[in-house]
């Protein structure tokens, strides 16, 4: 029981050791590739949240609006 428990670390420690010594550094080209899909998804996620924002404005300014005319 307490073999199998300890094996558990040792086991992750070698696989992610063996992953680790298979990883390489990314060349130029896909550095730059990753970084413009990076920012490219940046980008689509700032519009989407200004999009929302400013529909929650706009529909909160109108829904004002008509309550304020709707009371007179």
């Amino acid at each position: 029981m307490a073999d199998q428990i300890l094996d558990v670390p040792k086991d992750f420690i070698r696989d992610g050791s063996q992953f680790i010594n298979r990883c390489t550094k990314p060349d130029k080209k896909e550095f730059t590739k990753v970084c413009q899909a990076v920012g490219v998804g940046f980008l689509i996620m700032g519009a989407t949240g200004y999009l929302v924002k400013l529909t929650k404005e706009v529909l909160c300014i109108r829904h004002m609006s008509q309550g304020a005319l709707q009371s007179d």
